[in-house]
């Protein structure tokens, strides 16, 4: 490519310079089945790419327990009320975290998990995140007092 073809200002715009997201993103909208899942006698379908305000609320709620918080998150994804109604049928915190793991792999990549592997990632994560960090290796002036020796001295005087 060539400088010119590169200098994005200086192009010439098919319709007068005059760019359309919308008519962009349509051409460019997944065209295979919903996939969807059925838990407590419902069926939820999933959305064909991962919404941006999921993506945005997992990462601001991943230390939070409001259920508010979940409900948002869980809103943008399979719809308004289906935290109140896994909560009323007794769904579990991990039963939660495995459809969550399931549903967000899903509509990353269709088919690329399944549920007893969104259970194993969920056991996974559960298993590191409870086990306490390693504390930090000693300093040097901590190891030298622990073992009582004096360094030689440079040969300087004081």
């Amino acid at each position: 490519m060539t400088d010119d073809e590169l200098d994005l200002d200086h192009q010439d715009q098919p319709g007068g310079g005059f760019a359309d997201f919308d008519a962009f993103f349509a051409e460019q909208a997944a065209t295979g089945p919903a996939e969807t899942f059925q838990l407590y006698g419902r069926t939820y379908r999933l959305p064909d790419a991962l919404p941006l305000m999921f993506t945005l609320q997992m990462e601001r709620l991943q230390a939070s327990d409001d259920p508010d918080d979940v409900r948002a998150m869980l809103r943008t994804l399979v719809g308004e009320d289906a935290l109140d109604h896994w909560a009323a049928a007794g769904m579990t915190d991990k039963q939660l975290g495995i459809v969550l793991i399931y549903a967000a792999a899903t509509v990353r990549r269709p088919g690329s998990i399944t549920l007893q592997r969104a259970a194993e990632l969920y056991d996974q994560q559960n298993a590191t995140a409870g086990k306490a960090p390693t504390p930090p290796a000693p300093n040097r002036a901590t190891r030298r007092a622990k073992t009582g020796r004096r360094r030689a001295g440079s040969g300087r005087r004081s």
